[in-house]
């Protein structure tokens, strides 16, 4: 399993929004950077990436799983775009600000302290574990 993260910004696209779609979940489209969307075409199904509010919140509020592998975006007609499907997974107790991340040296090489405008980003297992025990996940999913 792989782990990610996936930003959205709660006005736009919030995690609450996501548990609506239900187990069907919703495609992460709307993606137009080439890092972002090699990110997801590396994707399988059931693995677990990070919601994060962006912009607004600022803070890792939900783990979404991963139920579609990478296919077309329907919201362009250019073949270069790709996306995945996700879908709720789990609530994240106590949300990890990304202040709080930031201040973790554990965490310093995370790709959210160092590459903080890409939208759809790896997390290793080592930052998965640190993530979910800041949020109040015991044992990590």
């Amino acid at each position: 399993m792989n782990y990610w993260l996936f930003k959205s910004e709660p006005s736009v696209f919030s995690f609450e929004a996501l548990k609506a779609k239900g187990k069907a979940g919703t495609q992460w489209d709307g993606v137009r950077n080439y890092a972002a969307r090699n990110n997801m075409k590396a994707m399988q199904i059931g693995d677990l990436g990070f919601f994060y509010h962006s912009n607004e919140g600022l803070n890792v509020v939900g783990i979404a799983e991963v139920c579609a592998l990478a296919h077309p975006d329907s919201t362009t007609d250019d073949p270069r775009w790709e996306c995945v499907d996700i879908r709720a997974f789990k609530d994240v107790p106590n949300p990890p600000t990304l202040e709080q991340v930031k201040a973790n040296p554990k965490l310093a090489e995370m790709a959210l302290v160092r590459l903080g405008r890409l939208s759809v980003q790896p997390v290793t297992p080592a930052e998965w574990k640190e993530v979910c025990r800041m949020g109040g996940l015991t044992p990590a999913p």
